[in-house]
């Protein structure tokens, strides 16, 4: 099978903020604190013991003890919540929408990352512990992008109406969808097994929040998962003192704009509105906008005056909700965090918050970008062997795969540059020439140099083409390949769910991941089933 290694730079799939921060360019060393390496979290161990509020670790641990009062979690988990009392204790945090069935494998790469960092991090500092978080985003209310999944190239789709927050949603409805889902499925024991992990997540649950936590718990709670459903009214407690801030001084906006201005020559992530905030009831969740003295909740009759909206804060805070802008600094003020984990979109919003951070005198956690993860069976990695296809050819874009193959396939060259180049040297003689007669021919000449330059290159295309159908069997053989690994031309942990791979590997999956994800290595990890 290929053994070459992708780095994340060279696999075509990251932009190129991501490339220049994996390659700590200048520019951008003063958007972050620390580059995620193990001898930098010594550093950073430090600065957050001094900086957290460990009288917030309490209301942590019960609020967890609360949401984990009906889940059948296992003894490292529960060690682990009762662990985050204790100052010596820290986080790894990664976060993730409430995707149905899981959404795409990246989820699954995302807390992988979480688990296997806490691990590296315990036996370089064992003098502290440290606990995997995993951030449910039960405040978004985009619900068009989580209610689906894809499985064997096939969309499955939960058609609901969503207004508020997901993680409050009713699951009601997902036992026609299991129906459907199921018939793909087949009857084999690794079928049934996943029939029964969506039955018990999501039809014994009664809202997507509940039922996201059991999936998550069922698949990592054996590597000491600690799962968070920050949408709580006790932990946003906490966060009152910066929301009242931002209502009142707006003070994100003007710094995160600053910040996004260093970032001009790169593709801003996410833009700040004036008021980083979010209003929610079950069924609602809209910004806060002010607008003539007035607080008002977008597309709502709602509004209050500035007394009003602070006494509701210090009352019921359950009420306001952080956007992408805020979610981050909440993160931080109520966990005792080292290192935020996402993807390349997650890293780029977060490299424009360090002087909002500054400004709220909370310590900036490390960023660091999760595993990606290239899944093969052996028998793709068989057939990429037999096609004489390494790992790089098999992520270059399509076209350039099959005109590279197709001129590595040939018996004789199809670049006809050593031609051009012969052509232009007789024109050099010709312009020789021409320079010493009327000017009006040196026009002809270079017209006809045109000409026959472009009719070669006219031939070369027309001679590619030729050979292309010519080879049109093995080509068609590595695109075959080469779209079941990139379905739609995409990466697959973007597109696939885990269960497709569940159904032929079962139990094994994780374990296998967890052996072989290094959340610190920076490589695009290829494994083979």
């Amino acid at each position: 099978m290929p053994t070459d290694c992708i780095s994340y730079q060279n696999s075509g799939y990251f932009s190129t903020l991501m490339n220049d921060y994996l390659e700590e360019k200048s520019n951008l060393q003063s958007l972050y604190h620390h580059f995620p390496n193990l001898q930098n979290f010594g550093s950073q161990i430090q600065e957050k013991k001094a900086n957290f509020n460990d009288t917030s670790r309490a209301t942590l641990v019960s609020v967890l003890q609360k949401q984990y009062a009906t889940v059948e979690n296992s003894a490292l988990t529960n060690q682990n919540i009762a662990a985050l009392a204790n100052s010596n204790t820290f986080t790894v945090t990664t976060g993730h929408q409430l995707n149905l069935f899981s959404g795409p494998l990246y989820f699954l790469y995302k807390i992988i990352s979480t688990i296997n960092l806490t691990t590296e991090l315990k036996s370089k500092y064992p003098d502290s512990n440290f606990v995997p978080i995993y951030w449910m985003a039960t405040e978004d209310h985009d619900f068009e992008e989580i209610n689906y999944f894809n499985f064997k190239g096939k969309k499955f789709r939960w058609n609901k109406e969503s207004t508020g927050p997901v993680g409050r949603l009713s699951t009601e409805g997902l036992a026609d969808f299991l129906e459907v889902y199921a018939l793909e499925l087949g009857s084999s024991t690794n079928a049934n097994t996943l029939k029964k992990l969506f039955e018990d997540s999501y039809l014994n649950h009664d809202n997507l929040a509940d039922a996201t936590r059991f999936l998550a718990n069922a698949l990592f709670s054996a590597y000491g998962l600690v799962i968070l459903d920050a949408d709580d009214q006790d932990l946003k407690r906490n966060f009152i003192p910066f929301v009242k801030e931002e209502l009142l001084h707006q003070s994100s906006h003007k710094l995160v704009l600053e910040t996004a201005e260093k970032l001009k020559d790169y593709t801003i992530q996410v833009n700040p509105r004036e008021i980083n905030l979010f209003y929610i009831e079950d069924n609602l969740r809209e910004r806060i906008i002010f607008e003539n003295n007035t607080y008002k909740v977008n597309h709502t009759k709602i509004e209050f005056s500035e007394s009003e909206i602070l006494s509701l804060l210090e009352n019921h805070p359950e009420k306001f909700s952080p956007n992408v802008i805020m979610r981050p600094l909440y993160q931080e003020v109520i966990l005792p965090n080292l290192c935020y984990i996402g993807g390349g979109g997650e890293i780029a919003y977060w490299l424009e918050l360090k002087s909002f951070f500054a400004a709220a005198k909370i310590t900036f956690p490390m960023l660091l970008l999760r595993n990606s993860v290239l899944l093969a069976t052996e028998k793709q990695a068989k057939k990429a062997d037999k096609l004489n296809l390494s790992w790089k050819d098999l992520f270059s874009k399509q076209a350039d795969l099959v005109n590279t193959k197709t001129t590595e396939f040939s018996d004789f060259p199809i670049d006809l540059t050593h031609l051009k180049e012969q052509l232009q040297k007789q024109f050099s003689a010709l312009y020789e020439v021409a320079n010493k007669t009327d000017e009006s021919f040196i026009g002809a000449v270079k017209a006809q140099e045109v000409k026959q330059i472009k009719g070669l290159e006219n031939l070369e295309k027309r001679l590619l083409k030729a050979q292309k159908r010519k080879l049109s069997d093995i080509l068609q053989r590595i695109t075959d390949l080469q779209n079941e690994l990139f379905p739609n031309q995409s990466l697959q942990e973007r597109q696939t769910n885990f269960s497709e791979f569940y159904l032929e590997n079962g139990d094994n999956i994780i374990p296998t991941l967890i052996e072989q994800l290094k959340p610190l290595d920076n490589k695009f990890d290829i494994i083979v089933l």
